[in-house]
């Protein structure tokens, strides 16, 4: 924590009205390596509560009883509509701002913790069939040869059903990230530059078919440091000409390749937890997430009797 921040929660007290409480969070957040866009929302989340309570309230004594008003109003009755998703994202803010305050020895008592946190679940995602798969990939291997030839579309998209990687993890991709011959076979190497998301980090195997193409991709487009030099927008773009060139009424997106690739691991037998680590996600979201991944399977006549318990809860 900076000296800036020392200062400011020093001279925070429970007599301390909320508006310079909430600057003072925000140093805090800024110091453990926040997003700047984590602070902007952390930060919204509080402006409401303060234009909910009464101006003059100082933070030690506001109750649980207020906070559970100011979530009934967010739901009910405030004239924009809350989601589901947004009220439990404000639920968490204001925990997270009632556990600083009261771990710092700021408040006696922490108004927030008996605060009912919502569990919301996203709706299922979009994902392609089996027979969806080999269309899109048809499609961008037929790109390969015929005239003038391009290349890019098919090793993008092969890359993203066999690694299942985000899309910010393919923009980051640089070339030696790559390897293809470590004798355990070749593999892409996902890296984080911030360290609070080193636990992402993970090597994914990829078959010789990709990368074959990727050497193909390299004489055409012969990138320099990134594996993809080109902008989100227009790696999006490329993934929409391969879905309208196949015919499909479905969007084809960086997310749906995401969950395609895991969905075809489950139903080919790869174990969960390989799975799990594959996607660098934890044991916790992987429960939410195992569960909509059967899901899927079942929508798609799999028989997902084996899949019951998640061995990982």
């Amino acid at each position: 924590m900076s000296d800036k921040t020392v200062s400011l929660s020093a001279h925070i007290t429970e007599d301390t009205l909320l508006q310079p409480a909430i600057q003072a969070w925000k140093f805090y957040l800024r110091d453990q390596g926040r997003s700047t866009h984590t602070v902007k929302a952390f930060e919204a989340d509080l402006q409401l509560l303060s234009s909910f309570l009464p101006p003059d309230k100082p933070i030690g004594q506001i109750t649980t009883k207020d906070l559970e008003d100011f979530t009934n109003w967010l739901a009910n009755e405030r004239n924009i509509p809350c989601s589901p998703k947004s009220l439990a994202r404000r639920i968490t803010s204001l925990k997270s701002f009632f556990r600083w305050l009261s771990s710092n020895a700021v408040l006696t008592v922490d108004p927030a913790e008996k605060l009912v946190q919502l569990a919301v679940k996203s709706p299922l995602p979009v994902v392609l069939t089996q027979s969806e798969v080999q269309k899109v990939i048809d499609t961008a291997d037929a790109m390969r040869f015929k005239q003038p030839a391009d290349s890019r579309p098919y090793t993008l998209l092969s890359l993203l059903l066999e690694t299942a990687i985000k899309k910010g993890e393919c923009i980051n991709l640089s070339l030696n990230h790559l390897d293809f011959d470590s004798p355990n076979g070749p593999f892409i190497f996902v890296r984080y530059t911030n360290p609070r998301y080193r636990y992402k980090e993970r090597k994914i195997p990829v078959s010789q078919f990709w990368v074959e193409a990727f050497r193909e991709y390299q004489q055409q487009y012969n990138p320099v440091d990134q594996a993809f030099p080109w902008s989100p927008r227009r790696l999006e773009y490329i993934l929409e000409d391969i879905s309208n060139a196949a015919g499909l009424e479905k969007h084809l997106s960086f997310d749906m390749c995401r969950w395609t690739s895991a969905l075809n691991d489950l139903v080919n037998g790869i174990e969960p937890d390989k799975i799990r680590q594959k996607l660098g996600i934890s044991k916790i979201q992987w429960r939410e997430i195992f569960q909509k991944l059967r899901t899927l399977a079942k929508e798609q006549g799999f028989d997902t009797q084996a899949w019951e318990e998640n061995p990982e809860e």
